[in-house]
């Protein structure tokens, strides 16, 4: 096979050119989504002057809108998306093309997935050619802590520059933090807060920053429902600090029904927590509607999850859900790793063996120093006659050279163990922070259940107490290291109907 061929034709090559500005805006300087969607399914990239002015246009639409908007239905209502971005080509394609449909997107679009750039790139092309039609929130990953802490910033520089990175960052400082849908539902990104009494309150907060560790604005962005299990109705609190996150707090269903009944609102429709189905609804109000929908849309969450994903369609005010499953993506090595430093262990476990075999040293058995060869390399002089050699010493390093071989085996048996289980144990440190109780023998068993994936998973859904950007820390804490294209062939989809 000649090395301009593929070993694989039927995978297509990525697109290696960078799209040129001419392709991307039209005559009057509105991006083409289309073309942008094309070219990034295709894996390829923008030229960086081109991808700080989609930031740039999009930044000042955004700092134009309000803290909350309003939109009427018919609309589609997304959940976190991070960074999947073939998985958001098929959620357009079961919701309708944003060019004839309205979105609203709860926010978390970065971050987790290897495709963040791609995702938040095209969801602002949208923006910038609909910008009444697609509302974009912001969600508690938009921020420069996050990013930094998880694997964004790593992408954004890895594909494209700081300069873009920080351009980002100021463009993410500007999103709307809430959205009233029919005036009768609320779409944010997390949730409620002790300080926030009315609608108006969402408007009064000073949005244009780098979210802070409390506060309603942190509130928006991190609270959590109360699970309807530890609520106690004869003694109901309405919020409890929110210990899984660290920061912000929990809000009780008679929290979030006194606060709906204040501003004659039906329910909150947020995103933030990764669910098995894909949505849940929350306990019901006394109208007989959930007072909280969580919605996610990241199918097989960080590739470990096994996650159904969903979608919320609102229209005429009759409200359905369509699940979906997780679509093909390409393969990335964890943290944007080259291949060369990705192999080392196999590298070196080779090389180990290799040099054991040269050295022919070892026995049928394993344990044992050939000593005849050993004496027989020993006799040959610098000029290659026999010299005379004492018994003893022959012995002695025969046995030294035997207890350095016995070590390079058990050096190879243990890149051999390092690489066979390198993808497994690496996800499952990723999700934990540390090393698998049960043994690598448990490993695909863990991380196939949901539940034990979002458990082990819990230490990077708090506030991180700092970001991280050495090699080692970004290794143990991103829990997209180890990608597995493991993907469900069928598309399932399932509707629940209701008429508030």
């Amino acid at each position: 096979m000649l090395l301009t061929e593929r070993g694989d034709p039927s995978v297509p090559p990525p697109n290696w050119e960078a799209l040129c500005s001419s392709a991307l805006f039209d005559e009057n300087g509105k991006t083409r989504p289309e073309v942008v969607r094309e070219h990034f399914r295709r894996e390829g990239l923008l030229q960086e002057a081109d991808a700080l002015a989609i930031i740039t246009k999009c930044a000042l639409i955004w700092r134009d809108e309000p803290n909350v908007l309003h939109l009427d239905d018919p609309v589609v209502i997304t959940g976190d998306i991070h960074g999947q971005f073939f998985d958001l080509l098929n959620l357009l394609s079961i919701g309708g093309d944003p060019s004839e449909q309205k979105y609203i997107f709860l926010g978390d679009y970065v971050d987790r997935g290897c495709f963040g750039m791609e995702v938040i790139l095209l969801l602002m092309c949208y923006k910038i050619c609909y910008p009444s039609t697609i509302v974009m929130l912001r969600g508690n990953h938009e921020s420069r802590h996050l990013t930094a802490y998880f694997n964004f910033k790593r992408e954004v520089l890895y594909k494209y520059s700081i300069a873009v990175y920080n351009a980002m960052m100021s463009a993410f400082d500007c999103m709307p933090l809430a959205c009233i849908l029919n005036n009768r539902f609320l779409c944010v990104h997390g949730g409620l807060s002790p300080e926030l009494k009315r609608i108006s309150d969402i408007s009064a907060i000073h949005r244009f920053r780098e979210p802070p560790s409390s506060g309603p604005m942190c509130d928006l962005l991190w609270a959590d429902p109360l699970d309807e299990k530890e609520e106690d109705p004869a003694a109901p609190q309405l919020f409890v600090p929110n210990t899984t996150r660290g920061c912000s707090y929990v809000y009780s269903n008679t929290a979030v029904c006194r606060f709906l009944q204040e501003n004659s609102l039906i329910t909150v429709i947020r995103g933030h927590e990764a669910q098995n189905e894909g949505y849940h609804l929350y306990k019901k109000t006394g109208r007989g509607f959930p007072a909280v929908i969580c919605i996610f849309s990241a199918p097989n969450y960080c590739d470990t999850y096994n996650n159904r994903a969903a979608i919320v369609k609102l229209s005429r005010n009759i409200m359905s859900i369509c699940q979906f499953n997780s679509s093909p993506h390409p393969y990335y090595l964890p943290n944007f790793m080259n291949a060369f430093t990705w192999s080392l262990p196999f590298v070196e476990e080779k090389l180990l063996d290799i040099g054991a075999n040269v050295l022919h040293l070892i026995g049928v058995n394993g344990d044992h120093i050939l000593v005849d060869e050993v004496k027989g390399m020993a006799a040959q002089g610098p000029g290659g006659n026999a010299e005379s050699s004492d018994d003893s010493g022959v012995e002695q390093r025969g046995e030294h050279i035997r207890k350095k071989v016995l070590e390079m085996k058990k050096l190879s048996r243990m890149f051999c163990t390092l690489g066979a289980e390198k993808e497994g144990i690496g996800q499952l440190k990723g999700l934990a922070g540390g090393t698998p109780p049960c043994g690598s023998s448990d490993v695909q068993a863990a991380i196939s259940d949901f539940q034990h994936s979002k458990d082990m998973d819990a230490v990077n859904e708090r506030w991180p107490d700092s970001p991280l950007e050495d090699d080692a820390a970004l290794q143990l804490n991103v829990a997209t290291k180890a990608l597995q294209c493991g993907v469900l062939e069928h598309q399932q989809q399932a509707s629940h109907t209701w008429t508030p």
